[in-house]
């Protein structure tokens, strides 16, 4: 299964879970109304019928007064509803809010000790190898063996590891543990497991505002006793709802665990880094569990068991430790890894899996030079599931920055000051230097004039790495920081009044990932209703090439997508214009985009070989579609 048709999935199950938490719903309505009924009835002092006497349920129902049952159906509406949409308004802000209720602490390179770097370095490893933003990384002061992915898209995701996994794992062992939250990302598990929290949180307040009824009823000397039995059934109502809740959603989270360890091992290719995590834990004394209060709200997130559940099996989020082992490695007889067994310094020393070898650094520097061939459907295949190869390759790629530059990405200065560098025009190089003397803060501009001697020999390969090593140093700015940092970004670009495509790739790119659209449902569109659009982005790609064969590319790219051939347009549509096909685009139902994606390929090598600025192109387009195109290997 491909990224695609996971997307394909995730937009299915999520509306079997619609479907299977309305019907919980609808049943605690029927459930609560019928309680309430019966309640009132008997407080007033009238029999309620037995089965013994002749027309039991004509009796039975005529107890109902179906008024008050229309009322209480409203009320719990209304109570869920609005239960779950102020859990979701806390989450609003995606994975930020998770990790900060779980105490988490977000981790900045500078104050970084030699254990929390290696982190970092292997999370944004895996997310250049991916093609996707590289997350924030929070740190839980936990013991146990854990870790998360929490937001509601890979845009606004982030990594949360505990202090135990960092000092308990080796490289190869945290390795197979990212891979593993990466998958949720990838995946859309995370969104999931978001609007999961919120809707049983929304049944749970039924069984909160009877605690209060109760303790109401306590203290009230008239109708004490009634407010009291109608406390205690609402309790029970609202605690049984939940349970079912949880049953569903541990159902649910099993099935994405087992698939979250496929896809980790078949990122990193080395099933002992997942698998010897999990046999840490099975021998470390404190586990995976976490300490921290509300840490049972969350247990669907984990990578392993977070709290201790009394029902067992039932009830967990995650399959057993030993099922899980047992499908990466079949050989395995049961044995675990005490503490600190083999354990490393934590110093991020060079792995099989990470090392940079001379393959991927003859590629990156042929590519740089003379272009590449690529397989469309392995590139297609490869989102979501990066190969061994591209995790490979993205080390070499960082291994080839300057150090100067790779410190500068981590700090929110020097990364304004880079992302202001990559969009250095030499002609007006005068005027820009002046446009951020007069509108960036006078520490970034010094940075700039520092870095800019770097950036200038740079490959274009290693732009796009740049830009998504700086994410999460931008993502820190103010609300007004950013808007500022826009607008001289803007007034860069515009400096030599022409707006060129190396230039507006990297502005997509940041547009995208720093000034998302808002993630609201909506219809999927298809390739069919798009047709403009499409043919805007094949004649962009079929201009890429030699003029000789545009037109051959770009019939090559409405065959592909079994569009009518027609003359190539005389200019390529504006980047506004375009901007505007893309946000179209973006709402393809998923199991089209792989075919449009592939078009653009087919498209864009018609020469038979790819350059890197070409790719980047490839790229943007594809992360403006939310589709994580990983890098060229």
């Amino acid at each position: 299964m491909n990224f695609f048709e996971h997307q394909d999935q995730a937009r299915a199950q999520t509306k079997r879970l619609v479907f299977l938490f309305g019907l919980a719903v609808i049943a605690l309505i029927a459930i609560t109304s019928l309680f309430t009924a019966l309640l009132i009835h008997y407080t007033q002092g009238a029999a309620v019928p037995s089965p013994e006497q002749g027309y039991y349920w004509h009796n039975f129902f005529s107890l109902l007064d179906w008024h008050l049952v229309l009322m209480v159906s409203i009320a719990v509406l209304v109570l869920v509803g609005l239960g779950s949409l102020y859990k979701l308004s806390q989450l609003s802000q995606g994975g930020d809010a998770v990790a900060q209720s779980l105490n988490g602490r977000l981790l900045n390179v500078s104050m970084c000790d030699v254990k929390e770097k290696r982190l970092l370095n292997v999370v944004e490893e895996m997310a250049i190898a991916a093609g996707v933003p590289v997350p924030p990384v929070y740190l839980l002061d936990e013991p146990g063996i854990n870790a998360f992915a929490a937001g509601y898209h890979p845009k606004d995701a982030v990594i949360g590891v505990t202090r135990g996994c960092i000092e308990q794992l080796s490289r190869d062992e945290l390795q197979g543990v990212i891979a593993h939250e990466y998958s949720h990302i990838l995946h859309g598990d995370m969104r999931l497991n978001l609007r999961l929290v919120g809707v049983l949180h929304g049944i749970l307040l039924i069984g909160l505002v009877g605690e209060i009824l109760m303790r109401s009823g306590r203290r009230s000397r008239k109708n004490g006793g009634g407010i009291l039995l109608f406390g205690l059934g609402l309790l029970i109502i609202g605690y049984a709802g939940t349970f079912f809740g949880n049953l569903i959603k541990s159902a649910v989270s099993r099935q994405r665990e087992f698939l979250a360890d496929a896809s980790a091992v078949q990122f990193t290719r080395n099933p002992t880094g997942i698998s010897g995590a999990l046999k840490r834990i099975g021998g470390f004394p404190a586990g995976s569990q976490l300490e921290v209060a509300n840490a049972a709200e969350y247990s669907h997130f984990y990578f392993a068991n977070g709290v201790t559940n009394w029902l067992g099996g039932m009830m967990a989020t995650h399959p057993p430790l030993a099922e899980r082992i047992k499908r990466i490695d079949p050989r395995w007889q049961g044995e675990l890894t005490p503490p600190n067994a083999g354990a490393d310094d934590g110093r991020d020393t060079e792995t099989t899996s990470t090392q940079p070898n001379q393959a991927a650094a003859a590629f990156a520097a042929a590519g740089a030079v003379a272009g590449v061939a690529i397989n469309a459907d392995s590139i297609i295949a490869e989102m979501g599931n990066p190969a061994p190869e591209a995790l490979a390759q993205a080390h070499t790629t960082l291994a080839q920055l300057p150090a100067s530059i790779l410190d500068a990405t981590h700090n929110t200065a020097s990364a304004m000051a880079l992302i202001y560098g990559l969009l250095f025009t030499e002609k007006v190089a005068d005027e820009q230097r002046k446009l951020l003397a007069d509108y960036a803060p006078a520490s970034v501009a010094k940075l700039y004039h520092q870095l800019l001697p770097e950036l200038v020999g740079l490959p274009v390969n290693h732009r796009m790495p740049i830009i998504e090593l700086c994410l999460p140093a931008l993502k820190s700015l103010s609300g007004e920081q950013l808007k500022q940092f826009q607008r001289n970004l803007i007034a860069l670009i515009k400096a030599d009044q022409h707006l060129s495509l190396g230039e507006w790739c990297v502005y997509r790119m940041l547009q995208h990932n720093l000034f998302p659209p808002k993630y609201r449902s909506s219809p999927a569109v298809t390739l069919a209703s798009c047709a403009e659009a499409c043919r805007s982005l094949l004649c962009l790609m079929a201009r890429q090439g030699d003029l000789a064969q545009q037109q051959t590319a770009y019939e090559r790219g409405l065959t592909a997508l079994d569009l009518p051939h027609a003359p190539l347009l005389p200019e390529p549509d504006s980047y506004p214009v375009i901007d505007r096909h893309l946000a179209q685009l973006r709402r393809l139902k998923p199991l089209q985009k792989p075919q449009l994606l592939k078009a653009l390929m087919l498209t864009l090598q018609t020469d038979g070989k790819v350059q890197p600025a070409e790719y980047e192109l490839l790229r943007v387009i594809a992360d403006s579609l939310d589709c994580p195109m990983p890098i060229l290997h």
